[in-house]
């Protein structure tokens, strides 16, 4: 790798506030807000409107579309027409 062309890569704690869960974790990312975090240092933070905690795809609460009975619904209402003419 050359030198001095790479950002720096250094510790980050990423906090998601709807669900109050944050993780600290390695990142080029950075910000001029801090936390003190659980082991008693300060790291930057950087706020996330999602994350696996408030995601409804990992919480569980994710919705199913059917898309099956909306294409039967549309070939109903407007009829199968196998091409044109």
């Amino acid at each position: 790798m050359k030198p001095d062309i790479h950002p720096p890569y250094g510790p980050v704690v990423f906090r998601d506030k709807a669900a109050g869960f944050a993780f600290l974790t390695r990142s080029t990312a950075t910000s001029d807000r801090t936390v003190d975090w659980e082991d008693g240092n300060t790291y930057p933070v950087i706020d996330v409107e999602i994350s696996s905690a408030s995601h409804p795809f990992y919480t569980g609460t994710a919705r199913v579309l059917d898309t099956a009975g909306r294409v039967e619904r549309f070939e109903r209402r407007y009829g199968r027409h196998g091409g044109r003419g």
